[in-house]
């Protein structure tokens, strides 16, 4: 039988992920730790050989405040319906660089991801781009997506793999990142709760099925095969960890049991299982969420002992299948 392998996905974004409906006053906790958290999975990954993806957005890479105002031309930015939806709206209030404002700028972390074994560096898109909302366009994307990679080629890492923003893609996007150079992508699972749609179309009935999910078997079991098709490959997400959350403590028992039940199914049928969030979901609660982690990953240690179940990055899985 073919060994399961575990995988972690981060989306790594800081405020460039939520600025359409948080400021960073609003957002104020999490994002001020989020250094903190990543520091802390970084050394929780290396002492545990746990490998991770961490796709990180082009707009954290930036030196200052003329990168972020110049690395893409105005012409080929996206044209959202919705204005708020562009982080260049936001660019004019960012700080001048990494020391003066550590929401929207994160080279140091970046390089200590770059430096930590077993870590890939991934995409997120330049500007945090949201591929099927109204307005904006695959060729725009494309220039998105071409920005990205060569502000990531900078720090010497080529990107073989892409997280989308909100996991919002379709095939014509997926094509634009195959002629980038993108190899891989995390997909979403086959659940109609999951297919993938422009914030603005999502009811309010997807969203309450999806916190359902997390714990209880709605989708069944979130266990994936990685799907190989016209030389990309497709890692679906098997499980969003929500953060900690006070109001719904009383359910976190029935949330953990529920994702090690899935690891298990996952290891004793020789498949896959897909666990990602956003460093800055941390932010708070974090000594909460950290011990959620390390449960999680005991019971990685033991399927691992039991199964021969591997830690494995996107990119890993993809070279493993080739």
């Amino acid at each position: 039988m073919k060994k399961s392998r575990f995988v972690i996905s981060l989306d790594f974004e800081l405020h460039w992920g939520v600025s359409d409906h948080r400021t960073v006053e609003s957002y104020y906790e999490n994002l001020k730790n989020t250094p903190e958290v990543v520091r802390r999975l970084l050394a929780l990954f290396k002492n545990r050989n746990i490998h991770v993806t961490w796709a990180t957005v082009g707009m954290l890479f930036c030196k200052d405040k003329n990168e972020l105002n110049t690395f893409v031309p105005e012409k080929n930015r996206p044209n959202y319906t919705n204005l708020s939806l562009s982080n260049y709206a936001i660019v004019k209030s960012a700080g001048k660089n990494e020391t003066d404002d550590p929401f929207h700028y994160a080279s140091t972390l970046i390089r200590k991801i770059i430096e930590t074994p077993g870590q890939e560096l991934a995409t997120h898109t330049f500007s945090h781009y949201y591929c099927l909302e109204p307005g904006q366009s695959p060729d725009e994307f494309y220039f998105d997506i071409s920005a990205a990679m060569t502000i990531t080629a900078r720090e010497g890492i080529w990107p073989v793999s892409i997280v989308f923003p909100r996991n919002q893609y379709s095939e014509e996007y997926i094509e634009k990142c195959q002629l980038a150079g993108i190899k891989v992508y995390r997909g979403n699972l086959s659940s109609w709760i999951y297919k993938a749609e422009a914030k603005s179309t999502e009811s309010l009935l997807k969203r309450v099925f999806r916190l359902a999910d997390a714990y209880l078997p709605i989708s069944g079991y979130r266990v994936v095969d990685p799907i190989l098709e016209a030389g990309m490959m497709n890692i679906p997400g098997s499980c969003f960890l929500r953060p900690y959350n006070a109001n719904l403590s009383w359910l976190e028992p029935l949330r953990v049991s529920r994702i090690k039940k899935e690891m298990t199914a996952a290891a004793k049928t020789g498949m896959m299982y897909h666990l990602w969030w956003h460093p800055h979901n941390f932010g708070k609660n974090i000594e909460k969420n950290f011990r959620i982690l390390h449960e999680i990953l005991d019971h990685f240690d033991h399927l691992s002992s039991m199964y021969g179940m591997q830690s494995m990055n996107m990119k890993e899985v993809y070279e493993k299948y080739q």
